[in-house]
């Protein structure tokens, strides 16, 4: 086949002058690289797209692809990861990875909750602040924990986050509001092991690749996966690999992010974060249907590492999934003037 592949490269946004925070969830040119080279390994001809803005002129000047592998975070907007879906459903282009609406759902953590809280499954306590005054009316209990709502990479998430009374809050979330102009959410506050949850496959045919359990070093920021102690992760974070048949909490983790992965509809491969309240259950906090694949740096080329899955493999398996989703070649009907 013939693959597409759609990116945002963080070196590029900060020369244009964006900031460190502001592309944490950007990838590098090892990872561009890495991706290409496993999709080139499997048989299939390699095609560098770029950003969204790329796709559109590559599109404009019609060039096509069998499939795009689309790897692109973009940068603005609370929808931002759905914008090279959209960009490929307008042409019938399949592509790996969520739809629109999944990639959207799943960046507002407040949606995602509610989805997966109306399944039935555990999640924590939680609200949602678009304005400062809206949080003397919530009646959450303290300690809660505030973030903003559509943010990666713990941006936004320092051990400040944790408060625990009315005027702390209030203060953060204002700072939050203020910061990066979007809502806040407010959950109640774990204080228990976590863990991120690797998957692929897509509906019925998902599995569970496994699990890490993040353990923070001393050297770390103290009871939150923050965004300092993720971009220094390699001094302050171990990654421990830990399997269900021999913890029963890590079994019920798995059993939980593999009901809320096909709740929430996500395909191909992807990651779910949990951890566990002050009676060691489990809960969903957020859903990333579009992981990192640095092959050494992120979770699940780590996951794939530590039960001895090859990078390729996985790439592989992201393939095959979304093939599954080309469908036999047929004219695409548009109106008069149409691109």
């Amino acid at each position: 086949m013939r693959i597409g592949l759609a990116y945002d490269l963080r070196n590029e946004y900060l020369a244009a002058g964006y900031s460190e925070e502001e592309t944490a969830e950007l990838d590098r040119p090892e990872t561009i690289d890495a991706l290409a080279e496993a999709i080139a390994a499997l048989g299939h001809r390699v095609d560098r797209i770029g950003s969204a803005r790329r796709l559109v002129q590559r599109l404009a000047a019609g060039d096509r692809w069998d499939l795009v592998f689309n790897f692109a975070e973009g940068i603005h907007g609370q929808a931002r990861e759905s914008q090279v879906p959209c960009i490929l459903d307008v042409f019938g282009i399949p592509y790996t990875f969520s739809d629109p609406l999944v990639m959207a759902v799943c960046l507002d953590k407040g949606l995602a909750k509610l989805v997966v809280r109306q399944a039935g499954l555990p999640t924590p306590d939680f609200a949602v602040v678009e304005r400062a005054e809206q949080v003397e009316q919530l009646r959450l209990e303290f300690p809660l924990f505030v973030k903003p709502v559509a943010e990666g990479t713990g941006k936004g998430v320092s051990p400040a986050s944790i408060v625990h009374d009315q005027s702390s809050l209030l203060a953060r979330c204002e700072e939050l509001l203020s910061r990066f102009h979007q809502p806040v959410l407010v959950e109640s506050y774990l204080p228990g092991r976590e863990f991120t949850v690797g998957l692929v496959g897509t509906g019925p045919e998902a599995r569970v690749l496994g699990t890490l359990e993040i353990c923070l070093r001393p050297t770390a920021e103290p009871n939150v996966y923050s965004y300092q102690n993720k971009e220094y992760c390699e001094e302050r974070v171990d990654y421990v690999f830990v399997r269900p048949e021999e913890d029963p909490v890590v079994a019920q983790a798995e059993q939980i992010a593999l009901a809320a992965w096909q709740v929430l509809g996500c395909r191909d491969a992807g990651r779910l974060d949990l951890r566990c309240d002050a009676q060691g259950r489990p809960q969903f906090l957020e859903a990333n249907p579009l992981a990192g694949l640095h092959p050494t740096h992120s979770d699940l080329p780590m996951i794939c590492t530590a039960r001895g899955i090859p990078y390729q493999r996985l790439i592989g398996w992201i393939i095959e999934s979304a093939a599954k989703r080309i469908q036999p070649t047929q004219p695409i009907r548009q109106p008069a003037g149409a691109v």
